[in-house]
């Protein structure tokens, strides 16, 4: 009999940081500036997007140490709240929350390495590329780990690169990153509060180790460990990259441009070198797309063990990868690129995934309640005032979000509550 493999502290900490480092970072500064002029409001959104990730990283860390289990919010729901609830946020998993960025990061792969060799096909290349990465995660755990481990190395060597090389440019131009007249007032407006929706999209990914709970070594240190330590990389990593932004390129150049990446590259390394800026993001991505076809499985996997009229979803092979799950999710990827339909998905599924989130960040004062802490390995630091401080942001920003985006909130809506008729039928 085959001993399943269990995976390292490196590559638990590398899953985070690349399901977290994806397009958000480098395409959505520009929008950002349209309606926040001050550089040192951009920089405390972005921290304050950070704090946000780091506070539910730190608690998911106690959940996940308590409910030790694959499966992420699923598994912590359903044992917290109700199996329903934690059905419901399995389905806004399975159903598009992985699979639509995982499209997203594929076509956005395309695009990059089509703007070099425009004979490419974005779509085919896309498609190719999921495929490849597919097959790589369904033979066994120590080839997935280990492609996953080197791909995000490669990933964080290039951005530090990018920084240092931009600490030594010299700018033509002159950006005050520090506090001036009207810089705290843009940090308490609307506009502040709408755009930290987005940065928390681009953060989003900070819980991805829960998600492979049962399949991490020493997961009652390791997981929590992963959690935190993956986030705060990316935090820093995030701050870093979007001063460097600010500080090689004039921010009224950047108000309104999607490839603010490719601006600063052009800058600090001139022309010719800058338009290969284009395949080193796309070099990113395979990290992102990677991770979230790793993680995104496992709640399906869960979903399939405990509903017996969806247990081929829990179907493994020999080296106990969910291979069933893993092609699901690529299928549903590759129809969402197919039909270009994964950008209007993801203008909902973000309120959906923040919604769920926001319950299992509430679920630590369940676990307390319940005593279910007394002999944990861990306990979350600074409770209750890191999960508070989680959930008072979150809220803030769910209710800009329902009443900015009411539709795409209601179709979020819509999608649980299809979910919900799905598991009353299938838990029968």
């Amino acid at each position: 009999m085959n001993k399943i493999a269990k995976l390292g502290f490196t590559t638990a900490v590398s899953l985070v940081i690349a399901n977290m480092v994806g397009t958000g970072v480098f395409t959505s500064l520009g929008f950002q500036l349209i309606d926040i002029k001050s550089p040192f409001a951009i920089i405390c959104l972005w921290l304050v997007g950070g704090i946000i990730a780091l506070c539910g990283a730190l608690t998911y860390g106690e959940i996940g140490v308590a409910l030790p289990r694959s499966g992420g919010e699923y598994n912590y729901l359903s044992k917290l709240y109700h199996p329903l609830v934690g059905f419901l946020s399995g389905w806004v998993s399975i159903t598009v929350g992985f699979a639509a960025p995982v499209a997203l990061a594929a076509v956005a792969l395309g695009s990059y390495v089509s703007k070099i060799f425009p004979q490419v096909s974005v779509n085919l290349l896309a498609i190719t590329v999921v495929g490849i990465i597919t097959m790589i995660h369904t033979t066994n755990l120590k080839t997935g780990s280990g492609f996953q481990r080197i791909f995000t190395l490669l990933k964080v060597i290039v951005i530090v690169f990018f920084i240092i090389m931009g600490f030594t440019y010299t700018p033509e131009h002159v950006t005050i990153i520090g506090a001036q007249a009207g810089s705290w007032k843009e940090i308490f407006s609307p506009a502040f509060a709408v755009s930290l929706v987005y940065v928390s999209y681009a953060y989003s990914g900070w819980n991805a180790s829960s998600y492979i709970a049962e399949e991490i070594d020493k997961p009652e240190k390791n997981l929590p460990r992963s959690l935190f330590i993956g986030t705060l990389v990316v935090t820093v990593l995030y701050v870093l990259l979007n001063f460097i932004f600010m500080y090689t390129v004039p921010t009224d150049k950047l108000a309104g441009y999607v490839e603010v990446g490719y601006l600063s590259a052009i800058n600090i390394f001139g022309a010719k070198i800058g338009n290969l800026m284009g395949l080193v993001i796309a070099l990113l991505l395979v990290s992102s797309i990677s991770a979230m076809i790793m993680a995104g499985p496992r709640i399906s996997k869960a979903i399939g063990e405990d509903l017996g009229k969806l247990n081929l979803l829990a179907k493994t092979n020999k080296n106990g990868i969910p291979y069933v799950a893993i092609i699901l999710q690529s299928i549903i990827t590759v129809v969402l690129i197919l039909t270009a339909q994964f950008e209007s998905v993801l203008t909902f599924i973000g309120f959906s995934l923040s919604l769920f989130t926001f319950l299992t960040v509430c679920g630590i004062f369940i676990i307390r309640s319940r005593g279910m802490h007394k002999n944990l390995a861990y306990k979350t630091f600074g409770y209750p005032i890191i999960p508070i401080i989680y959930l008072a942001l979150n809220a803030w920003m769910l209710y800009f979000t329902i009443t900015n985006k009411p539709m795409e909130s209601l179709y979020g809506l819509i999608n649980v509550a299809v979910g919900a008729i799905v598991w009353l039928v299938v838990r029968k």
